[in-house]
């Protein structure tokens, strides 16, 4: 566990607001999200950072379906009546702390909070103070900061009580398609590609880009496919919940309007074979979930599929990067993947936060042994998204 480093350079976008003559920020809490759809979009188009599980649509989904009345905290922070940071998180009681963690949850493979690109190093260690001053709260902790997000600088602002542990690996590919991605293979795995992509060639397979007006029914498709594909191998039991599937079908259906996901379908001779929900954020396109039945594994390289789709969208969007999102299991390594791995951040105040990083600090080294002594084990839990 390390404490977070000062000195984190500012995003990239508008040049900070110089401080002479500049209004004050306040930092407001809030106990609702509701009325703010207008200036959470506005945010997040200037907050360079900001992920799809970070805009309004999917936190508000969430947190209708996973949220507990009463622990929703959401702190706005307003320079001159314009909304320049936000932080959606919900109370939780861990090892005797107060303990504030995002909405989104384990359903969200990036978390973060927001800030405008503009307000740069200044702007951060006023919204510190404005943190610090709201009552109620020991530690925020982020399990899932993908490198450049903003709780990142803020943590690198913080002072003596902010520690990042390493979190979830998520592997990625440069957004380019397939066959120049197999150029930079060695001839082995090239060679098993190109097998693996003319069967593809060879098959009698169609796919088809879902509407809103049809998410409802993809979606529903997609977990009934997910979940024959995980069925003698152990699924993850969130996937087989009902909230889930109110809250991805309901925010799949309007980060699709948004251009901000997209779901498709694949068939093979006309039948429905596969369904695959990809998130597209500012710099990256990201492969969610998927669901394949079982069968057409035996006729083809199923992730190979979904992977030369996933490139040609990455591509033809123009975001530099895919990324597989959290997990790096074995079978993903034969793309020649580049491991990226998330942090962990915690923001703490007073003695009992100090005590919360090192549990986290001592949990964390307990799962590393773990995976070093068992690692089938670890794997076989790893594979469950």
């Amino acid at each position: 566990m390390s404490a977070a480093t000062p000195g984190a350079s500012t995003s990239q976008g508008s040049p900070p607001i110089p401080r002479a003559g500049r209004p004050t920020l306040r930092v407001v809490p809030r106990n609702a999200l509701s009325g703010l759809a207008e200036d959470w979009a506005g945010l997040y188009a200037r907050s360079s950072a900001a992920t799809p599980f970070q805009s309004y649509s999917w936190l508000c989904s969430w947190w209708r379906a996973y949220g507990t009345p009463g622990r929703l905290r959401v702190f706005l922070a307003y320079r001159g009546g314009r909304l320049v940071a936000a932080a959606p998180l919900r109370l939780e009681y861990r090892l005797g702390c107060r303990v504030l963690t995002p909405v989104g949850g384990g359903q969200s493979d990036f978390t973060d909070i927001m800030v405008d690109d503009a307000e740069g190093d200044a702007g951060l260690r006023e919204l510190r103070a404005g943190l610090l001053a709201q009552p109620g709260w020991d530690v925020i902790d982020l399990p899932e900061a993908r490198p450049g997000a903003a709780v990142l600088r803020l943590a690198a602002l913080w002072g003596g009580r902010a520690w990042t542990l390493p979190a979830s690996t998520c592997l990625q590919l440069p957004g380019r398609p397939i066959e120049q991605v197999m150029a930079g293979l060695n001839g082995r795995r090239a060679r098993k590609l190109r097998t693996a992509l003319r069967k593809l060639d060879a098959m009698d397979l169609s796919v088809d880009v879902v509407e809103p007006d049809r998410v409802e029914h993809s979606v529903s498709e997609l977990l009934r496919l997910h979940l024959l594909q995980w069925e003698s191998r152990g699924i993850n039991v969130r996937h087989t919940e009902p909230r889930f599937m109110d809250h991805l079908t309901r925010a799949t259906r309007s980060l699709v309007a948004e251009d901000r996901a997209v779901l498709k379908e694949f068939r093979v001779r006309g039948r429905l074979r596969a369904c695959d929900l990809t998130v597209v954020g500012k710099d990256f396109v990201g492969g969610y979930l998927y669901g394949a039945d079982p069968e057409l594994r035996a006729e083809a390289d199923v992730l190979t599929m979904l992977l030369r789709d996933n490139l040609e969208t990455t591509h033809r969007l123009g975001r530099p990067v895919l990324s597989l999102l959290r997990g790096d299991e074995p079978h993903k390594a034969k793309f020649g993947c580049e491991a990226i791995v998330n942090q962990r951040v915690m923001l703490g105040r007073g003695v009992r936060s100090a005590a919360y990083a090192a549990s986290a600090g001592a949990r964390l080294a307990g799962q590393e042994l773990l995976k070093r002594r068992c690692p089938r084990l670890v794997e076989r839990f790893a594979t469950w998204r």
